[in-house]
């Protein structure tokens, strides 16, 4: 499976927004944030199991293991790396139709076998579910003549089989738009032809709130929560 670039280039871009470079100084010239992310995605491919047709379970629960002075020079920003690449797992595992038995979580540790500059990844499928005060209860979409509801951590909407949610629209992409509930209800769009509408706005990614209506083509859906 070919990795994601734009995944990774938005995790960069995050990553210089979150901490003005304090991220490049740490690393300096060994293990790149990047080089990580990379190493993430290639674990879920590597480890994705076919359990049903149209079903890839990939590792969920992640270890980064580093050498001493890397893990030491990062370990005062090892929950907010962790919570940046959690989230370049979640955007690979939605371009390529994954799925997750638990929630995803990426750890830093120390490696004393390790030299300073290599690291390595570990993933395993760590069934769990998400904390009550993480996830949207009871939401749903509101189609033309039908009601979508929404029962997982993240929902691919596109034209294709393997979409979760099917759109009879040619204005649609066969994998148009990720739409996750958690940690807080949002839509990516996936590199989509016609891209995604939100309230109006054509957006890469938006929040959603209970009556935000998004636009797939020609389709509009609402989104309701309780």
């Amino acid at each position: 499976m070919e990795v994601g670039v734009g995944v990774l280039d938005r995790f960069e871009h995050r990553l210089d927004r979150l901490v003005n470079g304090a991220f490049a100084r740490a690393f300096k010239a060994d293990v790149q944030p990047v080089e990580i992310a990379s190493a993430l995605q290639r674990e879920c491919d590597d480890k994705a199991a076919i359990v049903s047709r149209g079903r890839t379970i990939v590792p969920n629960a992640f270890t980064v293991e580093l050498g001493s002075s890397d893990f030491q020079r990062l370990a005062g920003y090892a929950e907010p790396l962790g919570a940046e690449l959690a989230d370049v797992v979640r955007e690979h595992a939605a371009e390529c139709g994954y799925s997750f038995v638990g929630p995803v979580s990426v750890g830093l540790t120390g490696g004393d076998d390790l030299d300073t500059g290599v690291f390595r990844v570990l993933g395993k499928a760590e069934p769990g579910e998400m904390p009550p005060e993480a996830m949207v209860r009871h939401a749903r979409l509101e189609a033309p003549g039908r009601t979508i509801d929404l029962t997982q951590e993240q929902t691919v909407l596109g034209r294709g089989a393997e979409a979760d949610v099917q759109l009879d629209d040619l204005g649609v992409s066969r994998r148009h738009a990720v739409l996750r509930l958690a940690p807080a209800p949002s839509i990516t769009d996936l590199g989509s032809t016609n891209g995604t509408v939100v309230d109006g706005q054509r957006v890469d990614e938006a929040p959603l709130i209970d009556g935000t209506v998004i636009t797939l083509g020609e389709t509009t859906l609402v989104f309701r929560q309780d």
